[in-house]
């Protein structure tokens, strides 16, 4: 959310041995010297599966690191959610690498490339029944913050809690995948779920089809364990146990979270964090421009600043990319997100009307807002350009006309009988969310429409667009692969059963000719047809525009002088956190 998730690709839901990641300029992102990269021309490198030694700890050591000191952070919001059932945004799920740990996860190099290895298992993870059935173990050694062994009772009832009717958020795969999990309500009434199954150190899987790429969905925080004894259900959200080298030490919400170390964390049993500083301050309320001005600034503590969310800001981006020496303390990656504008099929129902939307959209208007083609790219597709699966396809005129055709709209809602349409749009509040959402307005009642703006908090703003009955015609959203599959863009955007409170169809598309069409694609196994696959239902679903896709994003993150190995975590779309240092 930027709801951008992950960002590895893969064409197949069903084998996944290795896969590809987008990188820039070949690496885990550019360096400060690269120009901007192309979205449309970024390379691929391979994701492989890790063995058990890469999963074995300690972490390799940042050359030149040191020990102690403080790290900042310049953010604008504070996290909605921190129970890793309910963490679902890729902002959620960086921000907490360094306290939640799950039983696989994403190892990352020094230039931010990645391997699935184990995390608090000994490695990925054992396959069995061509992907249906998947089996785990701990490692020894595993504790929580207060010293307690991580047990296997911990790992069954963090799976198993996900089906408490509490967790109205996070992802839902694994709620879906699981044998007997229709129906199921949680252990907090004494019953298991019969296809999570405990022998000594491993816990096995039983799952209702074939899932190659069981162990990647399992590296999301949303599956991170939760201790059974500290669980305090809608509590657990605003502070969890941390079994990672940091602990939550103090939280005002809204304003600031601080992490302190874990002192029963043992770098032994974990391959992919580095714990450099003793502490991480990550303060909230700035926008870009105040954090920007900071960074150029680069004084006091700013100098040991870094920051999760906030990018360079759109005012600033020509002063600061253009200047060598400020340049060097940006880090920028091509994601693969794709941010996209989500139309509410079940309140504009006529197609008509949402392609008239489409045709008037603003695309180089909005472009420019954000900062031009530094840091963004426009978009005709949901899925990304670099993805594999990926068609250049443009169904509304963008490229020919990337202001927008008011006329070519205009005409089709008139042919609906529907000029004057009201449109109730929804966006997060921050001073470049305004400035393009009144650029939308204006084109879209120059097109025909009446509109009506309406700002949202940022923290809460992807907890409201769930609701079923939002009360909103559009809204920005955006999305990238949860895990290497196709599968994990379309089901959970586009499939009809994925229409429910909390969900992330947020268009609540239900059309039964994309619905077969995923499930079709889901059970492809040679990776040329399912790109073609995946692809073909892209289109499918442009045709109904469902959506208006906005942009392809390019990250420019900027730090202070003396915050030390500042890369990107190609694994969750943002710096690597566990890798960077407090200089001395």
């Amino acid at each position: 959310m930027s709801f951008s998730r992950r960002n590895f690709l893969i064409a197949t839901g069903v084998a996944a041995a290795s896969t590809s990641v987008l990188t820039a300029c070949g690496g885990g992102g550019s360096s400060s010297k690269d120009s901007a990269p192309s979205v449309g021309k970024t390379k691929t490198t391979k994701i492989d599966v890790g063995t058990k030694a890469d999963s074995t700890g300690p972490a390799p050591e940042v050359e030149g690191a040191v020990k102690g000191g403080t790290l900042w952070s310049l953010d604008q919001q504070d996290m909605d959610h921190l129970d890793p059932a309910q963490i679902y945004s890729s902002t959620e799920s960086a921000i907490t690498v360094p306290i939640l740990r799950g039983l696989t996860g994403y190892k990352i190099d020094d230039k931010g490339g990645a391997i699935l290895v184990g995390d608090l298992a000994t490695d990925a993870g054992t396959m069995k029944d061509g992907g249906k059935t998947w089996s785990f173990t701990l490692k020894d050694g595993l504790k929580w913050e207060d010293g307690a062994d991580i047990t296997m009772d911990d790992v069954r009832h963090t799976f198993e809690r996900l089906f408490a009717s509490f967790i109205t958020q996070g992802p839902r795969y694994v709620q879906n995948f699981l044998v007997g999990g229709k129906g199921y309500k949680g252990p907090y009434d004494g019953k298991h779920l019969k296809s999570i199954e405990i022998s000594g150190n491993t816990v096995t899987f039983h799952l209702n089809q074939a899932r190659g790429d069981f162990n990647f969905t399992l590296a999301m925080r949303g599956y991170a364990l939760v201790p059974k004894k500290h669980d305090t259900k809608e509590k657990y959200d605003k502070r969890p146990m941390a079994c990672g080298p940091y602990m939550i030490g103090d939280r005002k919400i809204g304003k600031s979270l601080t992490y302190v170390r874990n002192p029963h964390w043992d770098p032994k049993t974990d391959s992919m964090r580095n714990a450099y500083p003793d502490k991480y301050i990550f303060q909230f309320g700035f926008q870009p421009v105040a954090s920007t001005d900071r960074f150029i600034a680069d004084r006091g503590n700013d100098q040991y600043a870094m920051t999760i969310f906030n990018e360079v800001a759109a005012e600033r981006t020509a002063q600061v990319l253009t200047n060598a020496k400020l340049k060097e303390r940006v880090v920028t990656a091509v994601d693969p997100v794709t941010y996209y504008w989500a139309i509410n099929t079940t309140r504009i129902k006529d197609v008509k009307v949402r392609q008239a939307i489409n045709y008037a959209w603003p695309s180089q208007e909005l472009q420019t807002i954000r900062g031009g083609r530094a840091t963004s790219e426009i978009a005709t597709t949901i899925l990304s350009p670099a993805t594999p699966g990926y068609q250049d396809f443009d169904l509304y005129g963008k490229t020919k006309k990337p202001g927008g055709d008011p006329a070519k709209a205009k005409a089709l809602l008139k042919e609906a009988g529907k000029l004057g349409q009201k449109l109730v749009l929804a966006y997060q509040q921050s001073d470049n969310s305004v400035k393009q959402a009144v650029q939308i307005k204006n084109s879209l009642e120059a097109a025909g429409f009446k509109v009506v703006n309406k700002q949202v908090d940022k923290t809460t703003f992807y907890t409201q667009i769930s609701h079923l009955d939002n009360g909103y015609d559009m809204f920005a959203a955006g999305w990238s692969p949860d895990w290497p599959a196709g599968y994990s863009v379309f089901f959970p955007c586009w499939d009809g059963s994925q229409v429910m409170e909390g969900g992330t169809n947020w268009s609540q598309l239900n059309n039964t000719s994309v619905n077969k069409a995923i499930d079709a694609a889901s059970k492809i196994t040679d990776p040329e047809k399912a790109n073609k696959a995946w692809g073909d239902i892209d289109r499918q679903i442009m045709e109904l525009a469902a959506c208006v896709p906005d942009y392809h994003s390019i990250r420019n993150w900027m730090h202070g002088s003396k915050v030390g190995h500042v890369v990107y975590d190609s694994a969750n779309t943002c710096v690597a956190l566990c890798k960077m240092y407090a200089m001395k």
